[in-house]
């Protein structure tokens, strides 16, 4: 029984091509055994805090001078979480969010606006840190962490390209996810001045990079070409033409043509029909 549902993990995790459950569960892992190593180290009697060292390490440095040792660490930053709490909410938005962003665009967009929302917002923080004087006083010991920069991007982005699509929320009812993604940045926006500006700072980054892909995108540039893979020539004799499937009457050839369609103009400039298309593609 365990097995068939480590099995089962493992396959939407690892094996699925869903890149909502590949990022959720590579987050999770990351958190789970710094936490289970970080409890073995605290009952040894260590007065060392492994998730300290640990974050040294993995985490974003705000301090330039530290940058040339931890250049990978743009990288790195966006897949470790300081608490429960942290990496639960955080997971959870991207799940919500990310469900919208594959309702209407490719895995393969999912993947840049993630990872590039995540690098841009740390490069964000970074410059923002140390370009004002008030900030310089502290930024040698400070490290940022998480993923709610690359988060933000998903969310952002999901707001810009189809911003009256609402969800249900509770004590609230439905509620456009425009304005959840407004809120986000302005409470970032405010926490600037607060004890996390780095990761707020994050944030905003990450933002900026989600809502600029979707403007881009509407406008026919697709950013996220650069994880295309160029398809291989070969020469197909006597073979049968293969039938495409069908999603509830809608043609896989359809689907194809409405999501060049949005790459090239944007989900605005499809029509009733393709949206309805669309629409029940992604309920299939």
């Amino acid at each position: 029984m365990n097995n068939n549902i480590f099995k089962d993990l493992g396959f939407k995790v690892f094996r699925s091509g869903n890149p909502i459950f590949f990022y959720i569960g590579l987050n999770v892992i990351l958190f789970l055994i710094p936490a289970i190593i970080g409890i073995f180290v605290f009952l040894s009697g260590s007065s060392i805090s492994f998730n300290t060292w640990l974050f040294e390490y993995v985490g974003l440095p705000a301090s330039i001078s530290k940058l040339p040792e931890r250049f990978y660490t743009f990288f790195t930053y966006m897949f470790f979480h300081a608490g429960i709490l942290h990496i639960l909410f955080n997971m959870l938005g991207l799940y919500w969010f990310g469900n919208i962003f594959m309702n209407f665009l490719k895995g393969r967009q999912f993947h840049f606006v993630y990872l590039a929302g995540g690098i841009f917002g740390g490069l964000f923080a970074v410059a923002f840190l140390n370009l004002f004087p008030v900030f310089s006083g502290g930024l040698f010991n400070v490290n940022i962490i998480g993923a709610s920069a690359a988060v933000m991007a998903i969310i952002v982005a999901a707001a810009t390209l189809v911003p009256n699509y609402t969800i249900l929320l509770f004590l609230f009812g439905e509620v456009k996810i425009k304005w959840i993604a407004i809120v986000y940045f302005v409470l970032d926006f405010l926490a600037i001045g607060s004890t996390n500006a780095g990761g707020s700072l994050a944030h905003i980054g990450g933002a900026l990079l989600g809502f600029a892909y979707i403007k881009m995108l509407q406008n026919g540039a697709d950013w996220s070409k650069i994880f295309q893979k160029k398809p291989k020539l070969r020469v197909v004799k006597n073979e049968q033409p293969i039938k495409k499937p069908t999603f509830k009457g809608v043609s896989q050839n359809e689907i194809d043509e409405i999501l060049d369609k949005i790459s090239k103009s944007g989900y605005d400039k499809l029509t009733a029909t393709e949206k309805e298309k669309l629409f029940k593609a992604s309920k299939d």
